[in-house]
């Protein structure tokens, strides 16, 4: 396997080359990675999972509120079947809580028979109505004029940073080359007997068939190889953490009746231990517009206000804003260009995360149908994840963990209770962590409730003393 940050990029053709190393391009790398192909996955910035997936609302959808028939449904369809089967295979977070649909006035009641309709043509049947008087004893911190609900049990909250580090590791594990720090500036024309040249802000990539799950930059890459079929529109949606004593105050996700824009502003644990509140749906011209605003806070707290009163008077840990990547499409914009050797994934909102392995599925199929020799399928060796949620022992509560190993029970970053132990193990990982965020996100430290102001100066020493936020080497090993 070979993992870069710098330096030049191998003098090979590979036969896939997928670009962009959020969730779905690493599910693609990793789905490509069971067949007997030389992949390479290249990704702008300095890790994987760096934008949308790393800031999303981080729910296991059913599904149950797409739009029946369309391709995004079948995939949350199918997606969640195969990641929820995947997490408990290599321990990844999930908590299967349940969602409420919220009803505040007599016209969102009115409407939850036809979002019931709707869930059972798209195949989820499991839908209830809740009345008034049963929603106030299961949601007893709800705010006043809640006039029903409608239940979605198979809603679930997951980890959607060990997900992709999942997908991402087992891809690199099985021989997929990952390229990090490695832009795609410009795609070459191609022919039949040709490798397409793809120029890097690290040199030229060589590949016979071009897979693009670029995310929020997916359509400029289409229009790299001539395509218009979409545009992506950045739509910012910026959310609020409280803090770990906040939870009792929660025990489902709590959905509004959604609009057009989305599925509106929600109240939801995380597996984490923390609540959360959000997103707002604003539509931007700019692709790194990550901040948040005063404008937005504000509108997310009336609105929480009005949801659980009482969770405006916990602390807040965190703030944060992610970009989720609209279209003026309904749909996922996946489509296969046989005559260029080539995929585009567009479109994939946040039920992407839900959708991935689905998507990956679809994607080399794709490329089967498009004429790509992919041979035959394997099965990949299994990995074991950390445990970064609460719902399971984490390492500083395993006496046996701690007896074999006392690093586990050296605790650095007091708030979110995480070891020394496991930040070792983080930066000795196959794809290690090149910055204080990449590893907060493989460990939980600096993501407490002081941010890093206690811990942040032991934390960033052990990153540097392991060399991880200065690497420049490959790190290579042979692995068929």
């Amino acid at each position: 396997m070979t993992v870069t940050m710098s330096g030049p990029l191998p003098d090979e053709v590979y036969d896939v080359v997928v670009v962009g190393a959020g969730v779905v391009g690493t599910a693609i790398a990793r789905e490509l990675a069971r067949y007997p192909l030389r992949t390479a996955l290249v990704e702008a910035s300095g890790d994987v999972g760096d934008g949308t997936s790393k800031a999303n609302t981080a729910i296991l959808h059913t599904g149950f509120d797409a739009v029946p028939g369309s391709l995004e449904a079948r995939l949350v369809r199918e997606g969640r079947d195969r990641l929820a089967a995947y997490a408990e295979e290599c321990g990844i977070p999930v908590e299967p809580i349940g969602a409420l649909l919220v009803a505040w006035d007599e016209e969102q009641l009115a409407a939850l028979p036809a979002l019931a309709r709707k869930a059972a043509r798209n195949g989820y049947r499991r839908t209830r109505t809740v009345a008034a008087d049963e929603l106030r004893g299961r949601e007893p911190h709800l705010g006043s004029g809640a006039s029903g609900a409608l239940e979605v049990p198979g809603e679930s909250i997951i980890c959607p940073w060990t997900t992709t580090l999942a997908y991402a590791t087992q891809a690199v594990r099985s021989g997929v080359d990952l390229h990090l720090n490695c832009p795609v500036t410009g795609v070459s024309e191609s022919s039949a007997r040709s490798p397409r040249l793809l120029t890097t802000g690290r040199g030229t990539l060589r590949a016979r068939w071009l897979v693009n799950a670029a995310g929020l930059y997916a359509d400029e890459f289409d229009r790299l190889l001539g395509h218009t079929d979409f545009s992506v529109t950045p739509r910012r949606g910026q959310l609020i953490v409280f803090d770990k004593l906040a939870r009792a105050l929660v025990s489902h996700i709590l959905l509004p009746v959604p609009t057009a824009l989305g599925k509106g502003v929600l109240v939801s644990p995380t597996v984490y231990g923390n609540v959360m509140l959000g997103p707002t749906a604003e539509d931007l011209d700019d692709k790194r517009a990550t901040g948040s605003t005063a404008e937005g806070l504000a509108f997310l707290r009336e609105k929480g206000r009005r949801i659980v009163p009482e969770l405006l008077d916990e602390e807040v840990t965190a703030v944060y804003a992610g970009l989720r990547a609209a279209t003026e499409h309904d749909d996922y914009a996946i489509r296969s260009h046989p005559e260029q050797r080539y995929v585009t994934v567009g479109g994939i909102r946040s039920t992407g995360l839900t959708a991935s392995m689905a998507i990956a599925a679809h994607v080399v199929e794709l490329l089967t149908e498009a004429g790509a020799k992919v041979g035959t399928a394997r099965d990949l060796l299994p990995v074991t994840m950390p445990n970064l949620g609460e719902a399971y022992p984490r390492p500083y509560q395993r006496a046996d963990l701690i007896g074999a190993d006392p690093e586990y029970g050296a605790i650095v970053c007091h708030c979110e209770r995480v070891s020394r132990g496991e930040i070792r193990d983080a930066l000795a990982a196959d794809i290690p962590p090149s910055s204080p965020e990449g590893l907060r996100r493989r460990t939980r430290a600096l993501g407490g409730r002081c941010q890093g102001f206690y811990c942040g100066a032991a934390v960033r020493a052990l990153l540097d003393a392991s060399g991880a936020d200065a690497w420049s080497s490959s790190r290579t090993e042979a692995a068929r």
